[in-house]
């Protein structure tokens, strides 16, 4: 560790997360969920989505707007349409999970929509808490504005994660993916400590590349793999508007839950067991010279959980500085 960070037991960062979240006004509950979300996220290696997450909650726009108590717009024996009040998406897309589980072990198969909620936070916490029951479950998200198309030197398309997990003998299997080369969250992280993003990430506010965390932030990221990152970013926003986005920068949140039992079309134990297999075949594929180990989609996260359950979790002094500071507004 360099002397700007410094090293938490995972104890000590969740008691600091609540104490932060309730300094600006979160209830016990509601503080205890969205600090479960960023520790996850902290534990899993992404530190940009951890305890700094905090710190973009209390400066977004949307944060000092009033907020309401969630309510379902629609709801079908398979299908819940949820207005998430203007709550900050980890708190109503929590809720939402916990309804998509509820239906889909009720009826086989659900699909829950979100609006009206902003910053979800990693789409694979929400999709392994799903499959962590057994089910298949996909997530979408389309958010405001930030990404380029190819060609293009302003932002029209979010960052627009997608995430898919399926249950396997040997626990859930999680991809979470963003649609664009740079996750603005990690922009807002890279402004905070005053460091500079990769190459070939960003554009300027005049179009031209930048790395200035700054300068992107007025100008545009890019899509990641050109037109087939583009294409999927579209996707996840059109499906953000069956969710009940608007059309509008300020509206255009929408997320959306599909899952599903395997037993609707198999044997669930044996859907699970040849996951397993499948996945062991992959990582006993021959490797290269000077590869130890072929990695399947989730697995650095989840070895990183393991290990900060036993070394902590670090964090740079300045956002535990700034966190210090939330937590003492609870007087």
């Amino acid at each position: 560790m360099t002397l700007g960070r410094l090293r938490l037991s995972v104890a000590d960062a969740r008691d600091l997360a609540e104490g932060a979240l309730r300094g600006i006004g979160y209830h016990n509950d509601e503080a205890r969920i969205i600090a479960d979300h960023v520790i996850d996220a902290a534990m899993c290696g992404y530190e940009y989505s951890g305890l700094a997450k905090i710190l973009n909650v209390f400066e977004s726009k949307h944060f000092r707007l009033p907020r309401r108590s969630m309510k379902v717009l629609r709801e079908t024996e398979v299908s819940l349409a949820f207005d998430g009040g203007n709550n900050v998406g980890m708190l109503a897309l929590f809720h939402a999970a916990q309804a998509t589980i509820k239906k889909t072990a009720a009826h086989g198969i659900a699909l829950v929509s979100v609006t009206d909620a902003w910053m979800s936070g990693r789409g694979a916490y929400y999709v392994e808490m799903i499959a962590k029951h057994g089910l298949v479950a996909i997530h979408t998200a389309a958010s405001s504005p930030l990404v380029a198309p190819p060609g293009g030197i302003r932002p029209v398309l979010g960052t627009n994660p997608i995430a898919i997990a399926v249950p396997s003998s040997r626990g859930p299997i999680v991809l979470d993916m963003g649609t664009s080369a740079y996750m603005m969250t990690e922009v807002m992280l890279r402004e905070r400590l005053g460091e500079l993003l990769p190459e070939g990430v960003a554009l300027g506010p005049g179009g031209e590349p930048t790395r200035d965390p700054t300068a992107a932030r007025r100008g545009a990221l890019l899509p990641f793999g050109g037109y087939k990152g583009f294409g999927l970013a579209l996707m996840m926003q059109a499906l953000g508007l069956l969710a009940g986005s608007g059309s509008d920068a300020e509206s255009e949140y929408g997320f959306l839950f599909v899952a599903f039992r395997p037993d609707l079309i198999g044997s669930a134990d044996t859907f699970e067991q040849r996951v397993t297999e499948l996945i062991e075949r992959i990582k006993a594929t021959p490797r290269r010279p000077g590869v130890d180990d072929i990695r399947i989609p989730c697995e650095r996260a989840f070895h990183s959980r393991e290990r900060a359950l036993h070394e902590g979790l670090e964090i740079d002094r300045v956002v535990f500085d700034a966190l210090v500071a939330l937590r003492a507004r609870q007087g």
